[in-house]
């Protein structure tokens, strides 16, 4: 079972002086921004993230240099993902297992979410993602 992660493409305006890559609410992004947070400096083998949101969506765009994001399944399978381009966005809906890995020297992750932080709104342990996941299921 693969969960609807997908990617967005943003504008790209080349120009030979430099090229520009902008996005804006609601043309986008499928919610609206109500917080922004950036990753760097991530030491050579860290891993960020590993957590998954209860209702919180999320765009995470690679600004500068590269790194993975690892989707992970309920049922325990794995998907990477590589960001190494600042015009593409990967679009994480809620109950979505994820972390960053593979980080590059001097990389940038922008992470735009459609909530303000609430720490009550993280999973941060896989079993506990699981059930999460297979009770929210049984709902729909």
């Amino acid at each position: 079972m693969s969960l609807p992660v997908s990617f967005i493409h943003f504008p790209k305006i080349t120009d030979p002086r430099g090229n520009l890559t902008f996005l804006q609410n609601p043309d986008q992004l499928p919610f609206k921004i109500e917080r922004v947070f950036w990753t760097y400096d991530v030491p050579g083998g860290e891993i960020r993230g590993a957590h998954a949101y209860r209702q919180q969506q999320e765009v995470i765009i690679a600004l500068s240099g590269s790194f993975d994001v690892v989707i992970t399944n309920p049922d325990g399978t794995s998907e990477k993902f590589s960001l190494n381009r600042s015009y593409y966005g990967m679009y994480l809906p809620p109950l979505t297992w994820r972390q960053m890995e593979n980080f590059s020297t001097n990389s940038l992750g922008l992470h735009i979410s459609s909530d303000p932080y609430n720490d009550a709104d993280y999973i941060r342990d896989f079993k506990e993602y699981q059930q999460f996941f297979n009770e929210a299921q049984h709902r729909i």
